[in-house]
């Protein structure tokens, strides 16, 4: 994870092609404060109408 706010609700990863993706605490299976800098993750990367997502975060 590169950040993520659990007022807000959203944050931002790192991929590994360095681009960043949105996660949505929607996204997050268990408990999305749990998620913070650094924190590694698996995901899967999904589309909306804004662009890539993450999707299915689950923290490793």
């Amino acid at each position: 994870m590169k950040w993520f706010d659990p007022e807000k609700g959203y944050g931002f990863l790192v991929r590994p092609g360095g681009e960043d993706l949105f996660v949505h605490h929607s996204e997050v299976e268990g408990d999305a404060s749990s998620l913070g800098q650094g924190v590694e993750v698996e995901y899967e990367v999904g589309r909306n109408e804004r662009g890539p997502n993450a999707r299915r975060v689950r923290v490793l």
